[in-house]
């Protein structure tokens, strides 16, 4: 697979799209972290991070965006945190917030596949969250590079969309629960919307690449790469912003999830 067609695509559109979400948040993060120890994270995956515990750690998040999650990282009490993520527009943002807090972190422009991790002092916890693995063409090469920047035994926690969900059109009303699309798509989804999903500003943009993985992607991916799989929790509630219509329904469906595993010699 020619993951660079893809990446550089989506390098451009998150690039291009940035601008628009600064305007939506209005500072609205740059203000909350004027706030000694303030987290975005939410209940769930905050209370997930204290068992696996942060104090001490070296911490990096993959896809990393603005940094307020890595800065909130900081926060919870890791002893350094550094973000990694594909769009420049988005790293000169994190450094800004990190700047105009006070809260140290490191921030580094780079597409994960083109990474070496050599570079980086080896970590003690990966962060993945919401949007991430989306946006991978390839998870198996993606886990090897996680594994790479992770000392031994290190751990990796990743709080993301559950794969079911892919199944619906999170774009429109859909009372019945109707699936529109198969769970076992192989090919991304192309288009040129906007990625505006802060102020919701509908404008063409550049080709993106949207890529739907099954829970066996991750999991054979994880374990293919060294990782022991030690957590599985499953949750009804929505992080991605595109289906919190579906947390309301009688039937409850699995709607976000987070998996803990640790690397293994």
């Amino acid at each position: 697979m020619n993951h660079k067609k893809y990446t550089d695509a989506n390098r451009r559109a998150w690039d291009e799209v940035t601008p628009y979400h600064q305007r939506a948040k209005a500072g609205k993060f740059f203000q909350a972290f004027r706030t000694p120890g303030y987290s975005s994270l939410d209940q769930h995956v905050t209370a997930k991070l204290r068992e696996v515990g942060l104090a001490g750690k070296r911490v990096v998040q993959i896809a990393c965006n603005d940094g307020r999650e890595t800065l909130s990282l900081k926060n919870l009490g890791a002893a350094s945190v550094v973000g990694i993520d594909i769009s420049s527009a988005a790293i000169d943002e994190a450094r800004k917030l990190s700047s105009d807090s006070g809260v140290p972190g490191e921030f580094i422009c780079s597409d994960i596949y083109e990474l070496n991790p050599a570079t980086l002092e080896p970590a003690d916890l990966c962060f993945i969250t919401i949007g991430c693995f989306g946006w991978m063409p390839d998870l198996d090469e993606f886990f090897g590079k996680v594994s790479r920047l992770i000392k031994p035994h290190g751990q990796i926690l990743i709080y993301e969309q559950h794969p079911f969900v892919e199944m619906f059109d999170g774009g429109k009303p859909n009372p019945q629960l109707q699936i529109e699309q198969s769970y076992f798509k192989t090919e991304p989804y192309a288009d040129e919307e906007g990625l505006d999903y802060w102020g919701n500003v509908e404008y063409k943009g550049p080709l993106n690449y949207w890529f739907v993985h099954k829970l066996s992607d991750i999991f054979m991916g994880l374990l293919r790469n060294r990782f022991q799989i030690q957590d599985f929790t499953e949750y009804p509630h929505d992080i991605s912003n595109v289906h919190a219509g579906l947390e309301n329904d009688r039937i409850k469906l699995p709607l976000s999830m987070i998996v803990v595993a640790a690397k293994v010699d």
